[in-house]
């Protein structure tokens, strides 16, 4: 395995102080098992971020091994986030996001992209990770002007979701539904795509979805042997869609040019990003009429 600044363990922040904060944070703490690699504890040792475990180092070592591109397409998903953020907020004037399957924090997390151009800004993160969780209430603060919110739910219980979102979104105004890596986790086709459209019906005329999805091609089979690995040995289990079934997650919205495609090649920034024009992990921003 290589060697890794992160300690053995890492640091949990302290959740907000109160009269029960202790035992909320204990019980976020229970939930977190450190026995067996976690996807989003990876995902971040892949970022280069400290919150991961040994366990998800040498699982994520081994992956990388049957899959060296991996890192890439963990580095052009992050990156793609930024830049449709940033395209929503300064050129289509979105000031709402509703970010599904946040992942582990990392340097610029959707409410910092949006709200460095709009301080005014409103975000809801929604993730079922207790890591996640305990590190979101301290770090996913917001700027004076805009709202921070987070939800412990998975994205399967909609009702839920878009109940505690509309607290802080107004609904009456277009919001962007950002699924960045999330929907890989429902194996079921029709309840991954119907879960897509129920959350998009919430939203008004002029919102937006913005998806990534991990891809099998047979250009590509190393992913699909990093794949296997990680369902035999890793938590959740991930599926693989083809570029072609993850344009069906847009179906019946107005696809932004490209279209879906390589998270690299999604509109790239003069001088490029350091990362191939294809990787493994397929997106696109669509509007809903």
């Amino acid at each position: 395995m290589t060697g890794h600044p992160s300690p053995e363990a890492p640091e949990v922040p302290e959740a907000p102080r109160g009269p029960s904060a202790k035992d909320a944070a204990d019980a976020v703490r229970s939930r977190i098992n450190t026995a067996q690699p976690h996807t989003a504890r990876i995902w971040n040792y892949w970022l280069g971020g400290k919150d991961n475990y040994a366990v998800d180092r040498e699982a994520g070592d081994r992956i990388r091994e049957l899959h060296p591109g991996i890192g890439d397409y963990a580095r052009a998903d992050r990156q793609f986030l930024g830049r449709a953020v940033r395209h929503l907020v300064a050129d289509l004037g979105v000031r709402q996001f509703l970010d599904v399957g946040t992942g582990l924090p990392t340097a610029d997390n959707t409410h910092e992209v949006a709200q460095r151009i709009a301080p005014e800004s409103r975000i809801v993160y929604v993730d079922n990770d207790p890591l996640v969780l305990t590190h979101a209430r301290a770090l996913l603060t917001s700027s004076p002007e805009g709202r921070t919110d987070y939800l412990d739910a998975d994205m399967r219980d909609v009702d839920r979701v878009l109940e505690h979102a509309g607290r802080t979104l107004d609904f009456s105004e277009p919001v962007a539904l950002m699924l960045l890596g999330v929907v890989i986790f429902i194996d079921d086709d029709q309840e991954a795509y119907g879960l897509v459209r129920r959350l998009m019906e919430a939203l008004p005329s002029g919102s937006h979805l913005v998806l990534s999805h991990t891809i099998t091609s047979p250009a590509m089979p190393d992913v699909d042997a990093a794949v296997a690995f990680w369902n035999e040995h890793g938590t959740p289990k991930l599926t693989q869609r083809t570029p072609e079934q993850v344009a069906r997650f847009f179906d019946g919205l107005d696809l932004l040019e490209p279209g879906v495609v390589s998270c690299s090649r999604w509109r790239p920034e003069e001088g490029g990003q350091g990362l191939p024009d294809e990787v493994a992990m397929y997106a696109g921003v669509a509007r809903k009429a």
